[in-house]
């Protein structure tokens, strides 16, 4: 501070402010510091000479009243801070549990009310006057959402533009509107956290056609937008639609022509789900019992009531049927295994319905044949269900996803061995009595086996890269992993990859390394790109 012309250089300012009047100069120079204090202050020299007793009181004073004022500020300022930081995390709560913005007030009620419960007086008064500064109203949550979308967006957006390669999943869908959506999920590597991150990148409305080229068109605008090079995408994985994967109009087809070492994929799950589909015979009964339960279910609402009330009365396992839904994969296997736990009362209450299509579905209930094969799908579909869970979820490698499927195809090699036992179908063995006629069964088992060989065994993805992820250390045939890779990575480096893998082979800590954590972490965080690199250069 200059004790000749009062003037104070404040610590988050490079601006001097007067201590008499508190106005600013713009500039630090002595020159303007003077003149202000000589044009607004000349009096003060005489009221408070230099060098005085009086002027070094006068002094001290003015500099404890800028100092109360400046404290005064801060704290107002460092309270509006904490009110709309708890503005924001509350707006993120409420959006990550899907709540409606105006429930910010329905929290800010709990919160007033909890602090005059839990304190007593200055503090209570204290506490409820901080959450009323809070501001939470319906208007004001959807700014904070707003800006909270923002930010995560723009976080998204660095985080993929910073990554190596990046690998995209494209899926349209109808929504209840008619109205065709285009999602587009994105699968990435974040230098930043070491880890494999996956996200929705983006939804576009196709207000027209749902060709190949306005697919391709919705994509890459999606990309320019973000700020995405689509030389930058490794992968696109789709669900098959000729109008994605179609050799000259289809949207991939196009992809590869701004990028030609782009690799497509089949979606797995949906490849397991083509591969069950179902004969005559078994899609016949497969779809009489979605008939009967939409029949009990949907086609009263007193009849649904009844049977809910009915298989309370006769304790059931169950209290009502499960409606089966097209979308979702797992619905209708899990229907089918509700309905035959308490396909016994099913037919028990069918006897009570007095209509035409009740007494035809009492006759499919009391042919043996068919409620065999109905005891076969429950089956079948439970074992599927189990491998459609398996593919599922996040942090999935690839390698993850064939060795579920690699398994499978050994079971199912077991599951067809039904004349030496039933061991693994415990409904069809429960339904079956005396001689019986497996042949069906197996057959419809073949033609699965055939199908999962046919979409898998072919893969582009080999055993020996599939290896390199799950433990590189087990190769052994580096010339034959090293000619996969190049198969599958055109870019890739057959002597280099090779020189590599045994480098890293031979690298005693990596393998303890390796030996102590999961291969996502050891590939992450553990392996440099200087001792191993398998990305595009």
């Amino acid at each position: 501070m200059d004790r000749e012309i009062l003037f104070i250089l404040p610590a988050s300012s490079s601006k001097p402010v007067c201590l008499i009047c508190s106005e600013s100069v713009a500039l630090i120079k002595s020159g303007n510091v003077k003149r202000h204090y000589e044009s607004k202050h000349s009096s003060f020299e005489q009221s408070y000479p230099l060098k005085s007793e009086l002027r070094a009181r006068k002094i001290t004073e003015l500099q404890a009243q800028y100092d109360r004022s400046t404290r005064l500020i801060t704290h107002t300022f460092t309270a509006q801070q904490r009110a709309n930081e708890c503005s924001l995390k509350v707006s993120w709560i409420l959006g990550q549990h899907k709540k409606t913005f105006s429930d910010g007030t329905v929290v800010k009620e709990c919160l007033n009310a909890v602090a005059e419960t839990l304190f007593e007086g200055k503090q209570k008064d204290d506490m409820c006057e901080k959450i009323k500064q809070i501001p939470m109203s319906a208007s004001t949550a959807t700014r904070k959402s707003e800006i909270l979308a923002d930010d995560v967006l723009a976080q998204l957006d660095a985080a993929i533009q910073s990554a190596p390669c990046i690998s995209l999943a494209i899926d349209e869908s109808t929504d209840v509107t008619d109205n065709a959506q285009l999602l587009v999920y994105v699968r990435f590597c974040n230098k930043d956290k070491k880890e494999i991150c996956e996200d929705l990148l983006g939804v576009t409305p196709l207000e027209t056609h749902t060709r190949g080229e306005d697919i391709y068109a919705a994509i890459k605008e999606m990309l320019r937008k973000r700020g995405i090079d689509l030389k930058q995408v490794v992968s696109v994985t789709t669900d098959g639609a000729p109008a994605m994967i179609g050799k000259e109009r289809g949207a991939v087809s196009r992809m590869k022509e701004d990028n030609p070492d782009l690799l497509a994929y089949h979606c797995l799950i949906h490849q397991t789900v083509l591969c069950a589909t179902l004969s005559q015979h078994f899609a016949e009964v497969m779809n009489t019992v979605m008939k009967l339960i939409n029949f009990l279910r949907a086609s009263s609402s007193l009849q649904h009531r009844l049977l809910r009330e009915f298989l309370a009365d006769v304790e059931a396992n169950a209290n009502d049927l499960l409606l089966h839904n097209n979308v979702r994969w797992l619905s209708k296997g899990n229907a089918l295994g509700r309905f035959w736990s308490v396909r016994e009362e099913i037919a028990a209450f069918l006897e009570q319905v007095k209509s035409q299509r009740a007494t035809q579905f009492s006759l499919f209930l009391q042919d043996e044949h068919k409620m065999n094969m109905v005891a076969f799908l429950v089956d079948i579909t439970s074992h599927l269900n189990e491998l459609n869970v398996k593919l599922q979820g996040q942090n999935n490698t690839v390698a993850d996803l064939m060795t579920a499927i690699r398994s499978f195809q050994r079971k199912l090699d077991i599951f067809k061995d039904l004349e030496g036992g039933c061991e693994h179908f415990p409904k069809l063995q429960e339904q079956i009595q005396g001689e019986r006629d497996v042949y069906p069964y197996v057959d419809f088992i073949d033609k699965l086996i055939g199908n999962f060989s046919k979409r898998f065994n072919s893969s582009s993805l080999g055993q020996q890269l599939l290896l390199l992820i799950q433990n590189p250390f087990l190769i052994r045939e580096v010339r034959g992993f090293s000619k996969e890779v190049t198969q599958t990575f055109k870019w890739a480096h057959a002597g280099s990859l090779q020189l590599e893998l045994i480098d890293l082979q031979g690298n005693a800590p990596l393998r303890e390394h390796f030996e102590a954590t999961d291969p996502a972490t050891f590939w992450l965080q553990t392996v440099s790109e200087s001792v191993f690199l398998v990305s595009p250069k």
